[in-house]
């Protein structure tokens, strides 16, 4: 039942939920978490640490959902939630897979997956990125973020983010001028 909620009946849950109807918010995290754990599934391949993620990210939904503006699909802000859980989930399985004392234990040099769910790479140099880009060009970052991690095509995200193509065309552009040098610093 849930996966056959439209795009319109998810945002009206949100409105619902957003405005303290206890109910809606249960319907909603319902509806959202497939989504959501595929989301961080695409950053965390590892399933338990996908799902670790996930929860902390309906969480967040479920505290944070007054912040969601109501301008754009809730299913957007969801994303970037998401990628945000996924995002400090995989941070503290790096702070945790680190050595305690390299020369007792040997530097590692390859991290487990069932530790560090598959650091990958590429992917999350991009998010890092992101994360520099955010504090001086915000408006570049949700549509870089759809595009380039989540494949999106240049339509669904400028319905989602509710702005003219060209403008999400410019913006997705100017956004991986930016990432450029700092993913090749990272490298």
């Amino acid at each position: 039942m849930n996966e056959a909620l439209s795009a319109d009946e998810i945002d009206e849950l949100a409105r619902r939920a957003r405005s303290g109807d206890r109910d809606a918010l249960e319907a909603l995290l319902a509806a959202v978490r497939p989504r959501a754990l595929n989301v961080c599934r695409g950053v965390l391949p590892h399933l338990p640490d996908a799902e670790d993620a996930c929860q902390e990210a309906l969480l967040n939904i479920a505290n944070k959902i007054g912040s969601w503006g109501g301008r754009g699909r809730f299913t957007t802000w969801m994303h970037v939630v998401a990628v945000n859980s996924a995002r400090s989930t995989y941070r503290r399985m790096k702070n945790q897979a680190t050595a305690t004392d390299p020369l007792e234990h040997g530097p590692l040099d390859k991290p487990d997956p069932r530790t560090t769910s598959v650091i990958a790479g590429t992917r999350l140099d991009l998010l890092e990125a992101m994360e520099t880009i955010e504090k001086d060009h915000p408006q570049f970052v949700e549509p870089l973020l759809l595009r380039d991690v989540y494949g999106l095509s240049y339509e669904e995200i400028a319905e989602q983010i509710g702005a003219p193509l060209g403008t999400i065309k410019a913006q997705i552009h100017h956004g991986r001028r930016l990432a450029r040098p700092l993913l090749r610093s990272s490298e």
